[in-house]
Order: C-alpha cells, then sequence, then structure tokens
C-alpha cells in the first residue's frame, strides 16, 4: 500500500545567487549565455513568450514541481519566491490544461516576482497582458487547472528538457529560455565578455563587407575535408 504523500513538499532553504550575479545577466542574449556555456543550456523550442508581453527576463530560478493539471506547487513557489524570482514550473509538458492564469501571475507581480516559465499552456492572454510580467510558456488554452497536489516548491524539476534548481540563474527573450546552473554562475559570467567581444569584432567584420566564413575558407584550402563531385 502506498502511503498517502504530503500536498507539498518544500525545501527549507533554497540556494539563491548574490545580486551581483544576478545584475551580471541584465541585458545579455540568450544566444551569448548559450555560447558562454559552450553551446548547451536552451530549453525546448516550443516554450516561447506570449504575445504582448515583455520578452526579455533574468532572476533566479524558484522552482516547481507539479504533477499535470495541477499547480499547487507553482502557488507555493510563488508564497515563497522573493523579489526578482523567476518561478519555473513544470507541467510535465501536459497540454490539457492551463498551467496558470492572469490572477495567478497577478499575486506574482504583487510578490516581486518578475516573470514565469512552464513548459504547460497559460490562459487568460488578455489579463496576462494587463499584469504585464513575462511569461515563457507552450501556448494557451482555456482549460483550468486545480490545485490538488502533491507537488514540490524549491527541488529539482525537468523543463523543457533541462533540468532546473532553485538558484539557478534563469535568462529568456524572444529566442527561447536558457538555465545557467548554479554551479556554472561564475565560470559563465566570466566567458560572457569574451563572448560578447567575439560577437562585436564579427559584426564589425560583416558590417564592412566581409563575404566568406573562414571556416569554409580553410577546409577548401586544406582539402582534405571536401570531395568536389
Amino acid at each position: 500500500m502506498i502511503e498517502e504523500p504530503k500536498r507539498l513538499r518544500i525545501a527549507r532553504s533554497p540556494r539563491r545567487p548574490t545580486e551581483a550575479h544576478i545584475a551580471a545577466f541584465a541585458g545579455i542574449p540568450t544566444g551569448f549565455v548559450v555560447d558562454a556555456m559552450w553551446g548547451s543550456g536552451a530549453m525546448d523550442a516550443s516554450i516561447a513568450p506570449l504575445p504582448g508581453l515583455p520578452d526579455r527576463v533574468h532572476g533566479p530560478a524558484m522552482t516547481a514541481g507539479n504533477r499535470p493539471g495541477d499547480l499547487l506547487a507553482t502557488l507555493g513557489a510563488i508564497h515563497l519566491a522573493q523579489p526578482g524570482d523567476v518561478i519555473v514550473a513544470e507541467a510535465q509538458g501536459y497540454m490539457g490544461c492551463a498551467a496558470a492564469g492572469d490572477r495567478v501571475m497577478g499575486i506574482l507581480k504583487n510578490r516581486g516576482g518578475v516573470g514565469l516559465v512552464t513548459d504547460g499552456p497559460m490562459r487568460d492572454l488578455d489579463g496576462l497582458q494587463s499584469v504585464g510580467l513575462p511569461v515563457w510558456c507552450r501556448g494557451l488554452t482555456p482549460n483550468s487547472p486545480v490545485a490538488r497536489g502533491p507537488g514540490t516548491v524549491g527541488l529539482p524539476v525537468i523543463v523543457g528538457g533541462i533540468p532546473v534548481e532553485a538558484g539557478d540563474m534563469i535568462v529568456a527573450d524572444r529566442d527561447g529560455v536558457v538555465v545557467v546552473p548554479f554551479a556554472r554562475i561564475d565560470e559563465t559570467i566570466a566567458a560572457l565578455a569574451r563572448v560578447a567581444e567575439a560577437e562585436r569584432a564579427l559584426d564589425a567584420e560583416v558590417a564592412e563587407g566581409r563575404d566568406q566564413v573562414g571556416l569554409i575558407g580553410e577546409m577548401l584550402e586544406r582539402g582534405d575535408e571536401v570531395e568536389w563531385v
């Protein structure tokens, strides 16, 4: 016989980046962040920003692990969120009902949260646009969720194919959502400066008329990796 689980399991002291860590990601494109992590970290492309809302956010993750069709953990995560947090709400990819709606986002805004990411759909687009917090999700549906649990708050989740833990940095824009693991925040910040400089240099070359991709030119010159047919 399975023991009846508690409705919520909550991490006592979820870790959190410093304010300097958080500030270092302000205005940084997601592509730069991915490049700083050697080409990884982006959630599945189906998780996209909703129209008519801000399309950029960065902040520490507060995680909510929900069962399909449920949002109890999301409500718990919002209740325990700190100002500047991004709620990352696992819906296990369930598309049968919304992961949350406008009133939930209004409460998140009142608590100082800065956005929400989920692998389910949302509802109440007009209301969400009135609230004005950015949302990344898998679409829209008017079907409503329940709040029964069980669920988890501040514990690891998987959203968009990417593991997320409380305190990981979330950086999202029109291209998608990137997760910077807590343990890699410092190294990623250090690499961002190199990535940005390389991007600026290449942008300048293209603007000045560069018409070749160096890699292809080198391959053609060597000849050992190319076969003409």
